[in-house]
């Protein structure tokens, strides 16, 4: 691996990450017998890749080389990304391209919509790379294919995993007002981290950003999820967690960092699945309705799930019946 190249049988045969290339390499450490997943490839796989292709869709699975890709699309659950293949940011242990994008798809959203159709997905999550280069961050884009889902898959409930909008007046309301059912930003790693791992983010302004969600809308969920392993201590985590508290986010995923390259942050540790154990205990200890930890734990696997999990778990709290799933 000495310089980041894309893998993914695109013709452009350019450094994946530029920023990266000239990087020294980190060692790499041996993974443990705990993270093991099984290789993509059945006729189920297939088809949900075929579905994918036939729409020009990109999906972050493939993108950011999710190790659950695997039992995900056997189960015909792709997270889709939208606006574009191309982050204007460059995060450290990220292995989305980077660089300028192009033009945004203005029918991306239907052929979004349509896909969730002919994937007969109940639960969808729609992810995207950030667009600092777009005046409203692709807020607009967001909600429009929200729009087109719902009138697409009127049963369908959509997840959204967005970007910060930093420096995006209004672009946060522009999103909350297409009412998600979950809205889903990942903080990514404890603060004592940000300027290595996600320098162009900004810790408290993406706390605020979920906070405010909940003051425009309490009926959508929130969900933000950090990586460990990344030279974290453990009393960051748990401080972490009462900023998320103080903050009223919902649900908390928890997962392993693991390094798509030696170009990019090393992996400072593996933790045990009894560390992701106790940080779930303390978690739910703490107040949220619904916490993933594990060593495999990504923000869309298993979310459909989840959601199901998350609606019982507000509705026993409230002390209500949850409302059956409508059927995709």
């Amino acid at each position: 691996m000495v310089t980041v190249l894309n893998t993914l049988n695109r013709a452009l045969e350019k450094p994946r990450h530029p920023e990266k290339v000239n990087r020294p390499e980190t060692p790499a450490l041996k993974k443990p017998d705990w993270i093991r997943v099984r290789a993509p490839g059945n006729p189920a796989w297939q088809e949900t890749a075929n579905i994918v292709r036939a729409g020009g869709l990109v999906t972050v699975c493939e993108e950011a080389s999710c190790p659950n890709i695997g039992e995900c699309w056997q189960k015909k659950h792709a997270t889709f990304m939208i606006m574009g293949d191309t982050c204007t940011r460059a995060c450290a242990f990220c292995n989305v391209r980077t660089g300028m994008p192009g033009p945004l798809d203005r029918d991306e959203p239907q052929k979004v919509a349509d896909a969730v159709a002919r994937l007969g997905l109940e639960h969808v999550v729609v992810t995207s790379v950030d667009r600092d280069d777009l005046a409203d961050g692709g807020a607009e884009h967001f909600a429009r294919t929200i729009r087109a889902i719902r009138a697409t898959s009127p049963g369908t409930t959509i997840e959204i995993l967005t970007p910060d909008f930093l420096r995006k007046d209004g672009a946060l309301e522009v999103v909350v007002e297409a009412k998600p059912d979950v809205f889903n930003h990942n903080l990514e790693c404890v603060p004592s981290l940000y300027l290595k791992v996600r320098p162009g983010a900004r810790y408290f302004h993406s706390l605020r950003l979920l906070q405010r969600v909940k003051e425009l809308d309490p009926s959508i969920f929130t969900k933000s999820g950090i990586m460990v392993g990344l030279g974290e201590v453990r009393n960051e985590v748990l401080q972490l967690m009462d900023d998320f508290r103080s903050a009223d986010i919902d649900f908390m995923t928890i997962g392993q960092y693991l390094q798509p390259t030696r170009k990019h942050h090393p992996v400072m540790a593996f933790v045990t699945p009894e560390e992701f154990k106790s940080y779930e205990t303390i978690a739910y200890a703490k107040g949220f309705l619904m916490v993933s930890s594990s060593p495999l734990t990504r923000s869309s696997h298993h979310a459909g799930e989840d959601f199901a999990r998350l609606r019982a778990a507000r509705a026993g709290k409230l002390g209500t019946a949850a409302p059956a799933l409508s059927p995709a």
